[in-house]
């Protein structure tokens, strides 16, 4: 066993759920002031809608877009000490919609980082929870690199254009051959191999390196980065190959989920999200697809354990037998009912 260096999840990453009112309304609860923001309406087809502090809290992207940024300034409107404020954009806060949010917590609107060969707008680091939020513009220069902050090698690094109808672009470490590869967060393809993305190059503990291709450096154009890095006890980002069975492949973790998104990285399938608020109990077959716009449905079945996460169905999007799958996970906090800290399983 080992310890965590967080006890309480919830401070730096947690998931809220929330009912709509159509007009202005302060969700609390959250446990941090949220730094980024993801908003999805369970029971109506809606788009994804994420909303982060460095870019400013009424700039909508979606997950479920290659569509730029949009200010809306019915959409989330402001970051609170405990929560966030929205408004009466659809997306967001319809009357009587069910909602999920999915908060993390990095620095605030952070400032420039002047690491690499681009400097940043604004990262914002949270060193605890190895989170970062980078935004900055493009040179369409091959090798050219941004610094992340997190002092660590970043495991994930997503990148959104946010002025040009370009697809999102993911790297994860467990990709084969990861620095020549990216798959795309707004479609259910896998991934795809260039040198366009990050030249080839893996990211170090202070830099990302981008190729010259338009998702991810075209001149003059702006971007955002959020950056992690698996935490003992906290966060994990990682892979497993499918076994095609009910009775399906474990996955250690070392702590429980509170949130899960999975994605078969060799076969076209939908980003799969689960989570441990929305129906509570084993098997979780309460999805959201990060990639589409629909609502909630209760398809694969996944067990979320005390240490992990276990396959219950044999699917594409989840289990079938080969195919190789990367997730990304935050776990429940390590402190119990006493408030003394338990130790990553």
């Amino acid at each position: 066993m080992a310890y965590s260096t967080i006890t309480k999840s919830s401070t730096y990453m947690n998931t809220k759920l929330y009912t709509g009112t159509g007009s202005s309304n302060a969700i609390t609860g959250v446990g941090h002031q949220p730094d980024l923001t993801w908003i999805k309406q369970r029971n109506e087809t809606r788009n994804h809608a994420w909303f982060d502090a460095v870019r400013g809290a009424t700039k909508l992207i979606s997950s479920s877009s290659n569509g730029n940024e949009s200010t809306q300034s019915n959409g989330l409107t402001a970051f609170g000490a405990d929560g966030f404020t929205v408004v009466s954009h659809d997306d967001v806060n319809k009357n009587s919609g069910t909602y999920v949010s999915f908060n993390w917590k990095a620095n605030g609107a952070g400032s420039a980082n002047t690491d690499g060969d681009i400097n940043t707008i604004a990262t914002s680091v949270n060193s605890t929870a190895k989170f970062s939020i980078s935004r900055y513009v493009g040179t369409g220069n091959n090798g050219d690199k941004f610094g992340h902050g997190l002092g660590v090698t970043p495991d994930v690094v997503l990148v959104k254009s946010t002025n040009d109808n370009t697809d999102w672009r993911m790297y994860h470490k467990d990709i084969p051959s990861a620095n020549t590869r990216a798959i795309r967060l707004n479609n259910n393809d896998y991934w795809n191999t260039s040198a366009g993305y990050w030249s080839n190059t893996s990211p170090t503990s202070s830099l990302v390196c981008l190729g010259n291709d338009s998702t991810v450096n075209q001149n003059g154009n702006y971007y955002v980065a959020y950056c992690w890095k698996s935490v003992v006890g906290f966060s994990k980002f990682g892979s497993y190959t499918g076994n095609g069975n009910a009775n399906g492949t474990f996955i250690y973790t070392g702590f429980k989920p509170k949130f899960l998104m999975v994605k078969n990285a060799s076969a076209s399938a939908n980003w799969v999200i689960v989570d441990s608020e929305r129906l509570g109990y084993n098997p979780n077959n309460s999805e959201l697809f990060a990639n589409t716009t629909d609502d909630e449905e209760a398809n694969n079945q996944i067990d979320l354990l005390s240490n992990g996460f276990k396959m219950r169905a044999n699917s594409t999007s989840i289990n079938t037998s080969g195919s190789q799958y990367i997730y990304l996970a935050w776990g429940q906090s390590l402190v119990g009912s006493n408030n003394v800290a338990n130790t990553a399983r």
